[in-house]
């Protein structure tokens, strides 16, 4: 068996059971929050994926592109990201700590967010280093570690938010919000110990200098600003889709309960069904980026087009029956799972435009690994601006929260193609 393709069925596996468990998590969360609460959740979530964007500045894909091209050291790789990933989490700990009360109040307009914004700065050094060593492993294609570390880590947080959820409730719904953000901060410790565990011993700290290689330095700023680039460009405009869907629906009359609520059911019900067939194609990329890096690095341009072809292959075969089933019973969907009917007439709506949403994943690994990173960046700016236009339009024309619906549609149609465009000028 190629390694590629043990490679992805280890991902899948371990994908099924972290996408099994964080299904269960959102469970517990609805449940217990219900859709008000999943909408002031919601509405943190992402300035949080900034933050965590930020913090890593794209060393987990910089890290594995270069210890799989295999000419490097790989322990001298690790040590020479550690200075500025330092610097770039006290940074952000220090302007979460000033800011989080103006984001709340003043963008978010929900007062209840400032704890849990005032909890991320904290998190992010421990979410930054978990992420720099599955870097590490990803490059090696050691899948297992990853795994590992993810299922014990969605465990963790799986059984904190049970037991913790219902008593930080009874304190006040923002104690709550920074409850489960700091979670994070024991969940993720618990998955850099998995992962240490498996790094092999030539790691030896007493034997190898820690000064960083001030090439692997310049390699790694390169490729991981790069490489950043387009997703802290995404999560900037995620950071802005529930200001200016707040702002605009409440100078258009809707009720700030109402917006909070079909948010919640959007983001906390909706979207996570949708994106259950994610864990396949998520897997398939993951393994896919160092199989397409060494390939490409080398001129083996056959064997990159036969990788993708095989990504897409089963991405759409997981895909397109998954969205004929989201289409036809998203009644019984979301009574399964959520115990809800609320956001049926939203699954229907996205059903059908996230078959293309399900092949992005493979296609932009594939660009990220071959690294153009320009035409990604470009493409997620360009899918923003569409985004956010579409966005602020339609949040003026009386239909609710389905101005968000049609703005996300428009980003994955325009994304998706534009990025498929782009790869096939490279592996003519």
């Amino acid at each position: 068996m190629s390694k590629f393709i043990k490679s992805t069925v280890i991902l899948l596996i371990g994908g099924f059971i972290t996408k099994i468990i964080g299904m269960f998590i959102r469970i517990i969360m609805s449940r217990k929050l219900g859709p008000e609460g999943m909408g002031i959740y919601s509405l943190m979530m992402p300035t949080f994926s900034l933050l965590i964007a930020l913090s890593q500045f794209g060393f987990p894909i910089s890290i594995s592109k270069l210890i799989s091209e295999r000419k490097r050291n790989n322990f001298k790789i690790m040590v020479s990201v550690v200075p500025i990933a330092v610097i770039i989490n006290l940074i952000l700990i220090i302007f979460m700590f000033i800011f989080s009360k103006p984001i709340s109040v003043y963008l978010l307009h929900e007062n209840r967010c400032f704890l849990g914004l005032l909890s991320m700065g904290i998190t992010l050094p421990f979410i930054s280093t978990s992420s720099i060593l599955r870097g590490y492993f990803f490059g090696k294609e050691k899948m297992i570690p990853h795994v590992l570390s993810n299922v014990v880590e969605d465990i963790a947080r799986m059984l904190l938010l049970y037991f913790g959820i219902p008593y930080f409730l009874n304190m006040g719904i923002d104690k709550c919000m920074a409850y489960m953000i700091l979670t994070n901060v024991i969940s993720e410790s618990i998955s850099i110990v998995v992962l240490l565990l498996f790094l092999p011993k030539k790691f030896d700290l007493s034997n190898v200098s820690l000064k960083a290689d001030k090439n692997n330095l310049r390699d790694l700023v390169r490729i991981g600003s790069s490489s950043t680039s387009s997703r802290i460009i995404g999560n900037i405009g995620y950071f802005l889709e529930p200001i200016i869907l707040t702002s605009l629906l409440l100078y258009s009359g809707y009720n700030k309960d109402f917006i909070v609520t079909e948010y919640g059911i959007i983001n906390g019900f909706v979207m996570p069904i949708l994106l259950l067939p994610s864990f396949f194609t998520s897997a398939i990329s993951h393994a896919l980026l160092p199989n397409i890096s060494y390939a490409y690095s080398n001129g083996m341009t056959k064997v990159v087009k036969k990788k993708l072809k095989q990504s897409i292959l089963i991405s759409l075969l997981v895909g397109i029956p998954s969205t004929i089933i989201f289409m036809l019973f998203p009644n019984k969907l979301l009574l399964l799972i959520y115990n809800t009917n609320k956001g049926i007439n939203y699954i229907r709506v996205l059903a059908l435009p996230f078959i293309l949403h399900y092949i992005q994943a493979p296609i932009s690994a594939s660009l990220q690994a071959m690294g153009k990173m320009k035409d990604l960046l470009l493409g997620t700016i360009f899918g923003i601006i569409i985004k956010l236009l579409t966005l602020t339009i339609f949040s003026l024309v009386f239909i609710g929260l389905y101005g968000l619906i049609i703005s996300i549609i428009s980003s994955i149609v325009f994304t998706t193609l534009y990025d498929y465009y782009n790869l096939k000028r490279y592996i003519k």
